[in-house]
């Protein structure tokens, strides 16, 4: 009996056992389902699906879903050898991501190290292609990274970049711009073997409807007998619709390859990436904003067929950053730069000959910006490629434009080439460190400004202090110089540049313009724009933005160009237009008497006076607006003056 029972609990235990088992097994198997039905309603990156179609129409060219390649390391010397260009040393340490397009570019196969399946969900129900919206784009950001979400939109569309993303998602992805080029240009003939080109656009964080913009303007106004290809190029952005959404969007067009860096490279290292990567002749170096018009490249392709030295750029128009509207230059412009080696366009200061051809010849520049460039692949590598040392954009551009002129190529702006950019916005948070500004500037006067980079110094005091301090590294480029065997500066400033007013700095008659009776300092604010031109007084900067100089020609000239004069308009001392290779006129003339500390206005003989903001004037009446005065001369501390010089010549 004890047996029986015993057997009946050991009975007993084993079903409960198998019980529990069953339990543990129904849990797991629910656990699986759960898991497996989330990845239906929560994809990850890589299979986001795209939804709706877009305002602005299909995207052309689709086709079916590609696979992935992925080159873990870009010295992989293999697809090296097959564009024919070694890699530049700034790249030996960068690892990219490749992804190849569905229609395949005219590239040749790049041998993988690493293959797998890319699964992409065809962009809308019915075929069409997708363009994800602000909000669709914001949502599957927000499912990827819910921390980050809030803190980002706590930023306006104007605040996170520089224009308004809301409007840009209102217009279609293939706007056609008007045709703005001269009536000559449309009769221009171009060569049928016309060099192919490689279209290459590097972005950082940009947003979806301009980049897309920009791929699609290219791809809709550019034949494609002469489209070797579209590089996008990813600066390591961390947006969400920048990662598997845009791998899945971009895997669909025809000609267009995406490649993303693992760090950041900034601009130059950006571009000399897909240079790298490049396997067109010529590479055509694109904003990720801009819009194309009709018969854009054909005119930059052929200047480059015609003498492979030569860098050519497109006139550039103007895409407001609030309405998006476009805003055409009737004129074109050329590039320049001033003795601060800030970088600016101004308008062709040569007036064209008569006739309707010579409306349309190029026009040579000193110096290019970067956001539309083209220049043989060839050349380009030959020539040192982007300064890897250049740490902000803007000074790397004029680097390479001294850089070319100097080592034997040329630059151009082609009338009949158009492409518009989006202006955008400066954002405070956006703004380049200081220092980093002067550390390329520094680079750049070291390297290639030879003695005239004093001038440079003394307009730029912070640069001064930096470079006393420190050297930079320009072994490199100095060896390439030599190498290149490149002309000095001087034959730049006669040669190329020869309308920049080379200043004379003498000792005691330049620097800062001090006024004893106020201790301030006469002034400019710089990058106002000249309206009456009306000089004030302002507290004493240090900085070099308040540096003027009494050349032997009487002349006071201002500002880091030394193309303003100060002049006289009644009593008030304004700023006007220096002359140009001609001779000076009186009402431009001043005599600086060093015993009195006076300046002397020849033409009317009267002495400069600095008045406060407020303060009475000395023949009475009511309070006025400062500045400087042109007054009967008398001994009273505000109309002594003297040049403060921070940097010794």
């Amino acid at each position: 009996m004890r047996f029986l029972c015993s057997g009946m609990r050991l009975w007993g235990r084993r079903r409960a056992l198998r019980w529990m088992l069953c339990l543990w097994l129904l849990v797991l198997a629910l656990a699986l389902a759960a898991i497996g039905l989330s990845g239906l309603f929560y994809p990850d990156q890589d299979t986001l699906k795209a939804p709706r179609p877009p305002r602005g129409g299909p995207p052309q060219r689709f086709s079916s879903p590609p696979d992935l390649e992925v080159i873990v390391d870009s010295r992989d010397p293999a697809s090296v050898r097959s564009v024919g260009l070694a890699p530049l040393s700034s790249l030996r340490e960068d690892q990219l991501l490749f992804v190849q397009s569905a229609q395949g570019s005219k590239a040749p196969p790049v041998p993988p190290q690493e293959k797998g399946n890319y699964k992409v969900l065809m962009p809308g129900a019915n075929g069409n292609g997708a363009i994800m919206t602000h909000g669709d784009l914001e949502n599957a950001e927000k499912e990827k990274h819910p921390g980050g979400f809030e803190r980002d939109m706590e930023m306006s569309t104007m605040g996170k970049y520089g224009f308004n993303e809301d409007v840009s998602e209102q217009i279609s992805l293939h706007r056609t711009l008007p045709d703005e080029r001269h009536p000559a240009c449309l009769g221009e003939q171009y060569s049928e073997s016309l060099p192919l080109a490689s279209v290459v656009i590097c972005f950082h964080d940009e947003a979806w409807s301009t980049l897309l913009r920009t791929v699609h303007s290219v791809l809709d106004t550019v034949p494609t007998q002469h489209l070797q290809e579209i590089l996008l190029v990813d600066d390591f952005s961390q947006r969400g619709h920048l990662k598997g959404v845009l791998g899945e969007y971009v895997a669909h067009l025809e000609g267009v390859r995406l490649i993303r860096s693992t760090r950041r490279l900034g601009v130059g290292g950006c571009r000399s990436l897909g240079a790298v990567r490049a396997i067109g002749e010529v590479l055509v170096f694109m904003e990720s904003h801009c819009e194309c018009q009709m018969g854009w490249l054909e005119p930059l392709l052929e200047r480059v067929a015609q003498d492979r030295t030569r860098v050519v750029s497109p006139v550039r128009s103007v895409i407001d950053p609030e309405s998006f509207e476009y805003n055409a230059t009737r004129w074109p412009v050329r590039g320049v730069f001033d003795w601060r080696l800030d970088f600016h366009w101004e308008s062709n200061p040569q007036p064209q000959a008569k006739g309707p051809a010579s409306v349309i010849q190029p026009i040579r520049s000193p110096a290019l910006g970067g956001g539309v460039l083209a220049i043989d692949r060839h050349f380009f590598q030959s020539v040192g490629g982007y300064d890897p040392g250049m740490l902000l954009w803007a000074v790397g551009q004029i680097e390479l434009s001294v850089r070319v002129w100097s080592c034997g190529g040329s630059m151009e702006v082609v009338p009949c080439s158009h492409v518009a950019h989006v202006a955008h916005r400066h954002l405070p948070h956006l703004l380049p460190d200081q220092e980093l500004l002067q550390r390329s500037k520094i680079r750049l006067a070291d390297t290639w400004m030879d003695d005239y980079r004093r001038i440079f110094y003394r307009r730029d005091t912070l640069a001064h202090f930096i470079r006393q301090s420190e050297s930079p590294n320009i072994t490199e480029r100095v060896r390439l110089k030599s190498g290149l065997g490149c002309r000095d500066f001087h034959w730049f400033l006669s040669t190329v540049y020869p309308e920049l007013y080379i200043p004379q700095d003498r000792a005691g008659l330049s620097g800062e313009l001090y006024n004893v009776g106020t201790s301030y300092c006469a002034d400019y604010p710089r990058g106002k724009a000249l309206q009456d031109g009306t000089m004030n007084i302002a507290p004493c900067s240090g900085t070099g933005n308040q540096y003027c100089e009494l050349n032997s020609m009487g002349e006071v000239r201002w500002g880091p160009a030394g193309a303003l004069c100060l002049d006289a308009k009644a009593e008030r001392v304004v700023l006007s237009p220096c002359p140009r290779r001609q001779p000076t006129v009186s009402q431009l003339q001043w005599r600086f008497l060093k015993l009195s500390g006076q300046l002397v206005h020849l033409q009317s003989q009267l002495c400069l006076e600095a008045k406060k903001e407020g303060e009475l004037p000395q023949s009475g009446g009511d309070k006025g607006r400062g500045g400087l005065l042109l007054q009967p001369c008398t001994h009273h501390p505000r109309q002594q003056w003297h040049f403060e010089q921070l940097v010794a010549p």
